[in-house]
């Protein structure tokens, strides 16, 4: 039987979707991924005087190994490269180029540092491999418009420091702060980031700074000029092993200031128990995540899946480490993303895909906090929540 003129333009009008959506079904690879890998890069501490945050990098490889276990994403595999670089800028750059123009990764996942994401900064964007979910608080990798294929994923600087500058000035107004700082671009972007949160009366209120070189044995001298300069606060924009060596040190001499504490150094495990949790009672800091040594926890569906998970695929790891904690989250927001780009594993839609997350609630984020962006706003988690050390576990405070 004869077709009609408007039967062969319905016909082809069939054909013509059943080939358009043949088309949008394709599935798009950039170096890196395939039918059956999803090759991602990174470097981690796991030496040098930063080793303790080397285990983020470990409950990382942990999760994706559980997540291979039960089929992977859309059946390809997750494949981490993890490298160590000794917390070495340098070396950064050399495993870095290693991952990408030798491993041929996807994408640059995780690495952590703030100087040392720093040094990698203009040659990924150049290279446009995202440099994605990087551990670090700089404000300098909140910039789509001038580094479109770099994103952190923890609060910056002004998340915990605007915190910190609202309680100050308004518990001890005429206070006179001291701060302590890792000399690189960590510890004066904290500078930075604080001033800006004091506004007018920094100048005023900020009495002596001192540095340390992530190098020196001790950060003891500059204690004691700090103390000399009779402040009354103290601000430790400081890594993990010079925090415990600061509070401690603080209370040895006898010096009792009101003493704030950078988030990235609020492990009980890696900063305050070495320091001595005595010795850091009163101690302020603050939060996103929530801390699996707290009680209040010890029930929360969220928490207790990750405490299962630390006991049967990083049985080695301490589940009450914060740095785990971190690590576990870190991963899981990788996992959402990662299904969200679906079967278009381009750089490109990943950073799409990264550039529009919407009130992404992750099981180990405290209660209100969620991972929102857009393409103008390459801040992931933009809200912290204060907390104060009672000699056992940090008591949160206020909002």
């Amino acid at each position: 039987m004869a077709l009609s003129r408007s039967g062969l333009l319905t016909l082809a009008a069939l054909a013509w979707c059943v080939m358009q959506t043949t088309a949008w079904a394709q599935k798009k690879y950039d170096p890196g991924a395939s039918d059956t890998e999803i090759k991602l890069g990174q470097t981690m501490p796991y030496s040098g005087p930063a080793s303790a945050f080397g285990t983020m990098g470990k409950t990382e490889a942990a999760y994706f190994q559980k997540m291979n276990e039960a089929g992977g994403i859309r059946g390809r595999k997750i494949t981490l490269l993890s490298l160590d670089d000794g917390y070495s800028p340098p070396k950064t750059v050399e495993q870095t180029r290693r991952l990408v123009e030798q491993e041929g990764v996807l994408a640059i996942y995780g690495s952590l540092g703030t100087a040392h994401n720093t040094a990698i900064h203009k040659y990924l964007n150049s290279k446009r491999v995202p440099q994605l979910f990087i551990a670090t608080n700089g404000l300098r990798f909140d910039d789509p418009t001038n580094f479109p294929w770099t994103m952190a994923l923890p609060p910056n600087q002004r998340a915990d420091t605007g915190l910190f500058a609202r309680y100050l000035l308004k518990a001890r107004p005429n206070a006179r702060i001291a701060i302590l700082y890792q000399n690189d671009d960590y510890g004066k972007d904290y500078i930075k980031a604080f001033r800006d949160a004091l506004g007018a009366p920094a100048d005023r209120l900020i009495v002596a700074q001192a540095s340390y070189e992530v190098t020196d044995p001790t950060a003891d001298s500059q204690i004691v000029a700090l103390q000399a300069s009779g402040a009354d606060a103290l601000m430790v924009f400081a890594s993990p092993k010079f925090a415990a060596m600061t509070i401690r040190k603080v209370y040895d001499i006898g010096w009792k200031p009101l003493e704030f504490l950078a988030y990235p150094a609020a492990s009980v495990k890696s900063v305050l128990q070495p320091a001595g949790l005595d010795k850091a009672i009163g101690v302020i800091s603050a939060a996103f995540l929530k801390d699996a040594a707290d009680p209040q926890w010890s029930k929360d569906p969220g928490m207790l899946e990750y405490i299962a998970f630390m006991r049967k695929y990083y049985a080695d790891g301490d589940p009450a480490e914060y740095f785990n904690v971190m690590g576990y989250m870190w991963a899981q927001a990788l996992v959402y993303l990662l299904e969200r780009c679906g079967d278009d594993l381009t750089r490109e839609n990943i950073m799409k895909q990264a550039a529009n997350l919407n009130n992404v609630a992750l099981p180990t984020l405290l209660p209100g906090i969620t991972l929102q962006t857009s393409p103008t706003d390459f801040a992931p988690i933009e809200q912290m929540q204060l907390m104060r050390f009672d000699g056992k576990s940090w008591v949160r405070l206020g909002n």
